[in-house]
């Protein structure tokens, strides 16, 4: 199993690992509900080098990437960032991620643990005499995520990189032990929330500063549990269990984020214009509240009455709330918040309210 080359560090604070895409990732440090407030109230850092991160190099980058993904990038300049998928002819979404235009360069970050499924779909469309080649960063690079109302003031006093104006999706050269990096500007858990992109052989060293610089606003490392907490209330869905060949962009609520309807031909384009023209979505993503604290697992049905009407792509309990928060894709008539559902679970079903997203707003 593959491992971060921060696994002994997270040993030493007591973490518990599990298996994501054949890494052994971090699932909390003994008390995720804790991980979970100090990212809500203060600050939080994650290492999350299990992530998929492609770099993509040579003259023809950009318009090799402009042809087969779903989003839009020539406008964008250097050091700018965008959603986008990657779909089938039939529409479907084999990708989500992020695409960061750097001058020599075009960095690609999976939005979500696929491990190197987004690699290998893209390096089929990469056709011989293309000018473009793709490199998977996913083992010599790592990548750090710092989250919460502090974040922006720890990364300063770590780095010396002033960040709180960077907009969304925006990115800034950093050096952090003599290796050049990038601090981007994302969403994973509704707060303000900052990567660090850098070779792995300098994550030791950026994770030592972050900790440092963050030990004055308690600094709390986190696992994955409550990361699935704070994405979930924050209404992010994420490549894997909500975005996959079973969803069309339109479905997972994307328009203006994720695709483009004007720039013109690229892989599944006639079906996400189509249902554009004709606003024939056929379901919707939802978030459902469940009050019986029973976590459906990834595909549990959702019913109206007896007719089953769609089903559940990722649930997780709140402590917070009482309750399970979940995200689900019923049919467009059953989409509505306050609509009643029950979700089947080993037989027996539960009541299933729906609800707009996201939960949680930042204050």
């Amino acid at each position: 199993m593959k491992q971060s080359r921060l696994h002994d560090q997270h040993q030493q604070l007591g973490a518990t690992f599990e298996d994501v895409t054949g890494w052994s990732v971090p699932a909390q440090y003994g008390n995720a509900a804790a991980e979970h407030a100090a990212v809500r109230n203060g600050v939080g850092i994650s290492d999350l080098s299990h992530r998929g991160k492609m770099r993509v190099t040579g003259d023809d980058r950009i318009k090799w990437l402009q042809s087969i993904i779903s989003n839009d990038i020539l406008p964008l300049q250097p050091g700018q960032g965008r959603y986008s998928s990657f779909l089938t002819h039939k529409g479907k979404m084999l990708g989500y991620f992020r695409v960061y235009i750097q001058s020599d360069a075009v960095w690609i970050e999976d939005v979500g643990e696929v491990g190197e499924a987004t690699f290998q779909a893209l390096r089929k469309f990469l056709l011989y005499g293309t000018k473009a080649k793709m490199e998977n960063c996913a083992e010599s690079w790592g990548l750090l995520l710092v989250s919460g109302p502090k974040s922006a003031e720890v990364v300063a006093a770590a780095f010396g990189v002033e960040v709180q104006t960077l907009p969304l999706l925006q990115t800034i050269p950093v050096a952090i032990d003599a290796h050049s990096g990038l601090i981007m500007r994302t969403e994973e858990t509704g707060e303000e929330d900052w990567e660090i992109l850098l070779p792995a052989d300098g994550l030791n060293a950026a994770w030592s500063q972050l900790m440092t610089a963050g030990a004055p606003f308690g600094i709390t490392p986190v696992g994955s549990q409550a990361r699935e907490l704070l994405r979930i209330e924050a209404g992010l869905a994420k490549a894997g269990p909500d975005l996959n060949e079973e969803i069309v962009p339109p479905e997972a609520n994307l328009e203006g984020k994720a695709f483009s309807l004007s720039k013109g031909c690229y892989p599944g384009q006639e079906v996400v214009a189509r249902m554009d023209t004709y606003g024939n979505v056929r379901r919707h993503l939802v978030g459902l509240l469940i009050q019986d604290q029973i976590v459906p697992a990834h595909g549990s049905k959702l019913f109206s009455g007896d007719r089953e009407v769609g089903w559940i792509s990722s649930a997780v309990l709140s402590p917070q709330r009482n309750a399970v928060l979940a995200f689900g894709f019923p049919l467009r008539d059953f989409s509505t918040p306050d609509t009643q559902l029950t979700v089947e679970v080993a037989g027996t079903r539960h009541p299933a309210t729906v609800h707009a997203l996201p939960f949680y707003h930042r204050p």
